[in-house]
């Protein structure tokens, strides 16, 4: 299930909630945060952009991040082919541990997990994981470059590999989802060895005050190597290669 366990440091705080999917381990900080509270009333997070995953991931690998507690994990697990795997990256730890308790609860096999943020190569990092009220951000959690100066934001020292690292070169990834919170251009960087060779599906995470995608390094450094915006979902933005 995972290649990168972690000692529990605190009490997991959760709620066990299901959908039609499976049964999740959701933190309880995070209760209020719209995944966490859709699992909770027993829906479906991003059902189109899951569908869409499932149903286009062929017989590969599915890079997925972040996971946070791991709402995508049973659907995935089930959609890809035998011997396929997904490669689940959360940095947020307590995040990581529910999703480990999430892979556990759907008896998962088939997940690498990684309690790491994803970047352009290894280093550290932080993770602000509340807000200035102390409210926890869950899966907003985002890295940043130092640990803030804001009075009652939370943070967090985390891991971050690069997905050219972590992915074997004999493994064949379809699709790559990030939902990084900013983070898209460090993680893409750190990915290039892996598109270039699978070129995989790029679904990507667009926040409505954040126009990375639509900027010159997205078109020169991505779309470059031959891809084009094949459609959406929720605020997802899907990109499919060219014909070659």
């Amino acid at each position: 299930m995972s290649s990168a366990p972690i000692a529990p440091t605190r009490v997991l705080d959760c709620k066990i909630a299901s959908n039609r999917h499976g049964t999740y381990c959701v933190p309880a900080s995070a209760a209020a945060r719209p995944a966490a509270r859709a699992v909770l009333r027993g829906k479906v997070y991003e059902p189109e952009t899951l569908a869409f995953m499932a149903a286009n991931c062929g017989p590969y690998d599915i890079v997925h991040a972040g996971t946070f507690f791991g709402d995508f994990l049973p659907a995935l697990s089930r959609a890809v082919d035998p011997g396929a795997l997904i490669w689940a990256f959360e940095p947020n730890e307590e995040s990581f541990r529910c999703a480990e308790v999430t892979s556990l609860l759907n008896q998962i096999s088939n997940v690498r997990m990684h309690n790491a943020g994803l970047g352009a190569a290894t280093s550290s990092s932080f993770l602000m994981t509340t807000d200035a009220r102390g409210r926890a951000l869950g899966g907003a959690s985002r890295i940043v470059a130092d640990a803030p100066a804001t009075e009652g934001a939370g943070v967090e020292s985390v891991d971050i590999v690069a997905i050219d690292d972590i992915v074997p070169a004999d493994r064949t990834v379809g699709i790559l989802q990030l939902d990084v919170e900013g983070y898209e251009q460090h993680a893409l960087t750190g990915a290039f060895d892996t598109i270039r060779r699978c070129r995989p599906i790029l679904v990507l995470e667009q926040q409505p005050s954040h126009a990375f995608l639509d900027g010159e390094w997205f078109a020169d450094n991505v779309l470059s190597l031959g891809y084009e915006l094949a459609g959406t979902a929720h605020l997802n933005r899907i990109y499919r290669p060219t014909a070659a």
